[in-house]
Parts: structure tokens; C-alpha cells; sequence
């Protein structure tokens, strides 16, 4: 089969094709979904932010 002897590397390029079209889907599936990032944890990051921003500027 296209010149592979070995069962076992034709599994693995089976799965390797299974794993990339799995992925693929998936993130069609979820490509428009709603961030689960609230307004309180915005605010956190926000905040770290700026007290990184902070600390770069006095390095």
C-alpha cells in the first residue's frame, strides 16, 4: 500500500489524517461561539496589564 510495508505506519498516517479532520471540525463547530471571558475577569486582566506594563518600563 503506496509502497509502506509496515501496518503500523499506515495506522499512523491513518490517525494523523483522522486527528487533522477531528480538528478541522471541531473548530468549524466552534467558530463563532461566544467567549466565556466575563466582565469581572476582563477587569483582572486589564489590571495585570497594566501593572506589567509597569514593570517593563522600569527594567
Amino acid at each position: 500500500m503506496l509502497g509502506i510495508q509496515d501496518p503500523w505506519i499506515s495506522l499512523v498516517y491513518l490517525l494523523c489524517i483522522f486527528s487533522t479532520i477531528l480538528c478541522l471540525a471541531w473548530g468549524i463547530w466552534h467558530w463563532n461561539e461566544a467567549s466565556d471571558v466575563d466582565e469581572e475577569s476582563a477587569e483582572a486582566i486589564a489590571r495585570w496589564a497594566a501593572e506589567e506594563d509597569i514593570v517593563e518600563e522600569d527594567l
